[in-house]
């Protein structure tokens, strides 16, 4: 007998959907889980690269300030040691200004490079070649500045010696005997002459010969400077005087017709002259000196004449010329 049932019997094939969707499902959930791990597995790598990268770059830049920050120092070390030359030395910077020159264009070049907020390692290893170059520049620098130091020294001392032994002489030649002045008339600075009696006379020098004296500017052609001079030490034989003449408008009249020049004299530095006076002296004895100065156009005002002998000055003095009178 037949029997209705929705079981299957046990000679029927069954059917299993069940366990085909439920493998279907297992291998979907694995090639899920499989992607999901290599996402994971791939960002990993990706983010250790980048913290790789990341890494080596710090470093990079790290190493670049270092480098960078150890040049600085060393440029920073030199340009105290360069302060310190020329803060000290001023008195030398004029002797020294050859060196400050080229001194100058290498600090120029390497702050052009330390400007650089990238300098290259290229650019800073030209940068610390430069500053060793500087540094020797800088040791010149301070063994020239010790070698003049030492020098001026040297005169400060030999001059104190001299001005004392200047003072000794001056003393004994007044009680001494002549062999003692023989000895002193060596001194250089000793045999000086001592001026007296200076005048000044604006002269009118006619075509006749005939001259006469007179104060109005446009009718004097000449000034005849006379003076006396004498020194006990000076040697017999001929000595130089040299004249400078400062017209009212404050220059020093020069004219290579009357063989201006420059003089150097011992307490003023270098000085134009006018004119140069050669005088035959004879030893202890006074001697009257006159010098003319010839111009055609004196102006009204004051001339100012100086004489210098030895590099020191003897004597000075002033006259004034004035503008005519109505029938002057």
């Amino acid at each position: 007998m037949a029997t209705n049932t929705n079981y299957p019997s046990a000679n029927e094939p069954q059917n299993r959907p069940a366990r085909t969707n439920s493998n279907a499902k297992n291998i979907a959930i694995g090639v899920l889980a499989a992607g999901i791990l290599g996402s994971w597995a791939y960002f990993l790598k990706t983010k250790n690269e980048t913290e790789d990268k990341i890494s080596v770059t710090q470093t990079t830049a790290n190493n670049a300030m270092s480098s960078r920050d150890s040049v600085q120092l060393l440029y920073n070390d030199a340009l105290t040691r360069l302060d310190s030359i020329t803060g000290n030395n001023n008195n030398l910077q004029g002797q020294l200004s050859t060196n400050q020159s080229e001194i100058t264009q290498l600090k120029n070049e390497i702050n052009s490079i330390m400007r650089k907020r990238n300098a290259s390692a290229a650019e800073l290893a030209r940068a610390k070649g430069l500053i060793a170059t500087l540094n020797g520049k800088i040791a010149n620098l301070e063994a020239e500045v010790a070698r003049l130091t030492g020098e001026n020294q040297e005169l400060a001392s030999a001059n104190t010696h001299l001005t004392e032994e200047r003072q000794v002489l001056q003393t004994n030649l007044q009680t001494t005997t002549a062999e003692k002045e023989e000895l002193a008339s060596t001194v250089d600075v000793a045999s000086t002459f001592s001026a007296s009696n200076f005048q000044i006379r604006p002269i009118d020098e006619r075509k006749n010969g005939k001259e006469k004296e007179t104060t109005t500017a446009k009718r004097v052609n000449k000034l005849v400077v006379s003076f006396d001079v004498e020194n006990r030490v000076a040697k017999t034989g001929p000595a130089d005087m040299y004249v400078i003449v400062t017209g009212p408008n404050g220059q020093v009249i020069s004219d290579p017709s009357m063989g201006s020049g420059t003089l150097t004299t011992r307490n003023e530095g270098d000085k134009p002259f006018t004119l140069k006076s050669t005088l035959e002296y004879e030893q202890g004895t006074r001697k009257n000196v006159q010098v003319p100065i010839r111009q055609n156009d004196f102006q009204t005002g004051n001339y100012k004449i100086e004489i210098y002998q030895n590099g020191f000055k003897i004597g000075e003095g002033v006259r004034t010329l004035k503008k005519g009178g109505l029938f002057g």
